[in-house]
């Protein structure tokens, strides 16, 4: 059995944290194959209802690309990806909104209602939450090297946040959790990455943490040792000496624009770690890679 002293130890150096981040917002991105391991969610559900009893407002923001593709695959719809990023045609599109703002939603909904909280599901489609452009990629031709502009159909980005309906939410003592899908001044629906998403909702609110979740401990320095601090100036470098490459430049370009125009801190972890969210946050000890403005 645990030894109650340890417990009440944990308890103590957590209180501190509490006290400091009572009444603030934690935008939090649960995405990755995490989503589909009924602990991991069960996991994930408990932390995010404990933050609201201590007094700490979370906003989720979830993903579901494999989810997606499982869906697609299902129904015989073909995907294409340039630069990681789904092209999405009308097909495609309306698959995306059905699985996240359908399935995936409601049962985070449900994770968290049985762990005990009160959580309201939405799109940021829902009280025109978020304002979507159409992404504009290019490409280089390998053979000309001439810079080509590809459509990627119905992928767009965040353009606006209007915070109204997560205010709502959190002041009827609810947890909002959100799909990334937005919809544009065009009328169309967009399907948008939910970090990107994360990102603008965590800067918009003014967050004091964006946790991004993930299926990496962290940024990793070049003998694969876990870097705990980094600032933007530090990930321009590690970038440009090849530390940091692949899927992991977007989301720290993300954690990047967060903390420059409003969030405090952003945090990249492993999601797949159980409760690796509250170790980071309240222990000293943290659990993944933090980022500041500087």
């Amino acid at each position: 059995m645990p030894d109650p002293g340890e417990k009440a130890e944990v308890l103590i150096e957590a209180l501190p944290y509490f006290q400091r981040y009572a009444g603030r917002t934690f935008v939090v991105k649960y995405g990755g194959h995490a989503m589909g391991d009924p602990k991991a969610a069960r996991d994930f559900a408990e932390d995010i209802v404990l933050l609201k009893a201590v007094g700490i407002n979370p906003v989720v923001v979830h993903g579901g690309g494999p989810q997606i593709g499982a869906m697609l695959k299902k129904l015989g719809v073909e995907s294409t990806f340039v630069d990681g990023l789904r092209v999405t045609d009308k097909a495609t599109a309306d698959v995306a909104e059905m699985v996240l703002s359908g399935a995936i939603n409601k049962e985070l909904v449900g994770w968290v209602a049985a762990a005990g909280g009160r959580a309201i599901g939405i799109s940021g489609k829902d009280g025109q939450l978020v304002t979507a452009t159409k992404v504009q990629r290019t490409t280089k031709d390998p053979d000309s090297n001439i810079e080509q502009a590809v459509d990627l159909g119905f992928v767009g980005e965040p353009s606006h946040v209007d915070t109204s309906v997560i205010d709502t939410v959190v002041k009827a003592g609810m947890i909002p959790v959100i799909a990334p899908i937005g919809a544009g001044e065009d009328g169309h629906t967009y399907n948008i990455n939910a970090d990107t998403m994360a990102g603008a909702i965590a800067a918009a609110l003014g967050a004091a943490r964006l946790f991004l979740l993930t299926d990496v401990a962290g940024v990793l320095d070049k003998d694969k040792y876990l870097l705990t601090d980094l600032t933007p100036a530090d990930i321009a470098r590690l970038q440009e000496d090849g530390t940091i490459s692949g899927g992991m430049i977007p989301k720290l370009e993300t954690c990047i624009h967060a903390v420059e125009a409003g969030c405090e801190a952003a945090v990249v972890l492993d999601g797949r770690v159980p409760h690796a969210m509250l170790l980071e946050f309240f222990t000293a000890r943290g659990a993944g890679t933090l980022i500041r403005a500087g």
